[in-house]
C-alpha cells in the first residue's frame, strides 16, 4: 500500500461507494482486511474468484453490476493503461491514471489508453475529486 492509501480511503468512502478489481489470487478479502482498509470497500471483484481477469472487460462489468452502477456513473482509478484505462474507457467509465508503482513512466500511444484525468498519488486524487 501507499503511504496515503488509508487516508484517502478514508476520505473517498464518506462520498462514494469504492469498489477494487484486481488480477489477484483468492483471499482478497483477508488480505485486505490484513491491510485494514477493508471497511472502506463496498465492492470485491477479483480474478481468482471470478475466473475472469483485467482487461477482459466482464471483470467490469461485474463490478458494475454489484455495485448497481452504471459505467457512466462509474470512475475506474488505476495504475496500468493496459489492464484499467483501457478495458475501463471501452466500456464507458471515466478513467483516472494513478502514476504510481511499476508502470508510471508509461504513456499513452493510442487514444483508449488516454485517461480523462491523470494524478501522482492517492492524496491529489482526493484533493481532485473531494
Amino acid at each position: 500500500m501507499f503511504p496515503d492509501t488509508i487516508e484517502c480511503l478514508q476520505e473517498l468512502h464518506e462520498y462514494y461507494k469504492i469498489g477494487i478489481i484486481a488480477n489477484q489470487s483468492l483471499g482478497s478479502k483477508e488480505r485486505l482486511e490484513r491491510f485494514g482498509i477493508l471497511k472502506y470497500i463496498d465492492v470485491i471483484v477479483a480474478s481468482a474468484e471470478e475466473g475472469v481477469e483485467k482487461p477482459d472487460k466482464r471483470i467490469f462489468e461485474i463490478a458494475l453490476k454489484r455495485a448497481e452502477c452504471e459505467p457512466e456513473q462509474a470512475a475506474m482509478v488505476g495504475d496500468r493503461l493496459d489492464n484499467d484505462i483501457v478495458p475501463a474507457n471501452g466500456i464507458g467509465m471515466y478513467t483516472i491514471w494513478i502514476k504510481q508503482g511499476d508502470w508510471k513512466d508509461a504513456s499513452p500511444r493510442e487514444v483508449q489508453e488516454q485517461p480523462d484525468m491523470t494524478v501522482e498519488s492517492l492524496s491529489e486524487l482526493c484533493r481532485k475529486v473531494l
